[in-house]
């Protein structure tokens, strides 16, 4: 399994391959719902964003409907997220 430290501290265990859209989404639906990890708007939209990327319909819904609760600062600030977690990866 591979580890991939998060941004607040927390670190999550997720299969070989962290490029699936659907590991993605569920790192979105985990800071989305809060479980596991503390809910985090910003997280969860990084993370549906990345798993759209990738084809997943799901997490395009599910980052439009959190955008509704975000301010413009916070989504610019999880596109910034998603940015820098893809020239990493």
């Amino acid at each position: 399994m591979a580890r991939i430290e998060m941004p607040h501290g927390e670190a999550a265990y997720i299969t070989a391959n962290a490029n699936s859209a659907d590991v993605l989404f569920e790192l979105g639906m985990m800071y989305c719902s809060g479980r596991e990890v503390e809910q985090d708007y910003v997280s969860a939209h990084k993370w549906f964003n990345l798993a759209a990327l990738k084809g997943n319909d799901s997490a395009k819904r599910l980052r439009s409907e959190i955008s509704q609760e975000m301010s413009p600062a916070q989504i610019a600030e999880a596109q910034r997220q998603a940015r820098a977690w893809l020239t990493l990866h």
